[in-house]
Order: C-alpha cells, then sequence, then structure tokens
C-alpha cells in the first residue's frame, strides 16, 4: 500500500488554486463545507481523542446526505477524497468512512488508532463501511458510522458484522483481531491507492 504523508493541524492549509476550483466546479456551498471542514480540523487540533471522534463524526453525519456512487459518481464503485465528498454533498458510507479517517489523522490521531472497517449490517442485509477507533491495539474499538450518529464500542453494535478492516499499513481479517496482515491484493487496496493519489493532486 501507498505510504500516506503525515499533515498536521497545525499546518493544515488548504490551497488558494484548490478552493477556487471547488468553487469554479461545485459552487458556493460547496467551498463552504471545504472551509468548514478546514477550519475543524485547525481548531480541533487540542481536544483529546473522544473530542475529536466526537466533533468529526457529527460534522460529516450532518452535512453530508447519502447517496450511492451511481447517483453521486455515475460509476458502480468509486472512493472519494474528503475534497470531493465534501464538495459534491452526498456519497456512500465508504466516503463517509475515509473522510473521518483521513481527518482524524489530520487532527494528530496515530495511524495505528484508526481502521476503515467493512461489515455487513444485519439490520438492512447490505455490506457496509464503518470507521474504527482503537485507544490501544488489545482495546475495544468505538465505531463511527453514518447510519448511527453515535459512537459505540463495537460490542454494542450487534447488527454489524465484521469482514475485514484496513488502514494504510495493512490488510486484516476480522477473525484475526488485529494480529498479521492479510497479504494480496484485491479491488479495494487499488481503490485505496487510487484514492491516495488523487490527494496528493490534492497536496493533501
Amino acid at each position: 500500500m501507498i505510504a500516506s504523508t503525515v499533515i498536521t493541524a497545525e499546518y493544515f492549509s488548504l490551497k488558494k488554486e484548490l478552493l477556487k476550483k471547488i468553487d469554479a466546479r461545485y459552487g458556493q456551498k460547496a467551498l463552504n463545507n471545504v472551509l468548514a471542514w478546514e477550519s475543524l480540523i485547525r481548531q480541533g487540533k487540542n481536544n483529546s481523542d473522544r473530542g475529536k471522534l466526537d466533533k468529526v463524526n457529527h460534522f460529516f453525519n450532518s452535512k453530508i446526505i447519502f447517496s450511492n456512487d451511481i447517483e453521486a459518481w455515475g460509476m458502480q464503485d468509486y472512493w472519494a477524497t474528503p475534497i470531493e465528498f465534501l464538495s459534491k454533498g452526498i456519497g456512500d458510507c465508504e466516503d463517509f468512512a475515509i473522510a473521518k479517517y483521513f481527518t482524524l489523522k489530520f487532527l494528530g490521531i496515530p495511524e495505528s488508532k484508526l481502521r476503515i472497517t467493512y461489515v455487513k449490517s444485519l439490520q438492512y442485509n447490505i455490506h457496509h463501511m464503518v470507521l474504527t477507533y482503537y485507544s490501544d491495539p488489545e482495546a475495544e474499538p468505538l465505531v463511527l458510522d453514518n447510519i448511527v450518529d453515535s459512537i459505540t464500542p463495537a460490542s454494542k453494535r450487534t447488527d454489524l458484522v465484521p469482514i475485514f478492516s484496513f488502514n494504510g499499513t495493512g490488510l486484516w481479517l476480522a477473525k484475526q483481531r488485529g494480529e498479521g496482515k492479510l497479504a494480496g491484493s484485491s479491488n479495494r487496496i487499488r481503490l485505496w491507492e487510487d484514492l491516495q493519489q488523487k490527494m496528493l493532486q490534492e497536496n493533501l
């Protein structure tokens, strides 16, 4: 997997050229969303981990409307960068989880504490993606979800069956509970690599 760049909150600043492109392509509402995101990151650096989780989860869940990739991007499977997601104002569960992941990274939470987790939602009988946070490697993760606004321990989310999880350093099967990396490649690894290339083009 591609190693992602590390940008700390105090140095987080979007380029004027990027903001002009967002305004020209998507309009004022999109620009406002992106500027609000920048402000969230720059002002949230001194919060506790839990404070950061709460603010980021609420920010995206309250601002973005759920939509599938066909409606949002005209294709079956597309992973948007946080900039694209905020500019479009719509996206699916992968986009929510990805945006929360990178925002928390920018706020200084170590990548080792964050995993994008692929699950099955028993309530809706669909595959779904959430973000999970581990206070330490052996801790029970907290679940950040776009369907359920409250952040809860994984044991409380009996409606979700974990399948695998990943971050910028590895891919794990759920049954391994974080022990050992799952070798090999998949379409999702390709999507992850494409996503990070797009973020590099955005200077993120």
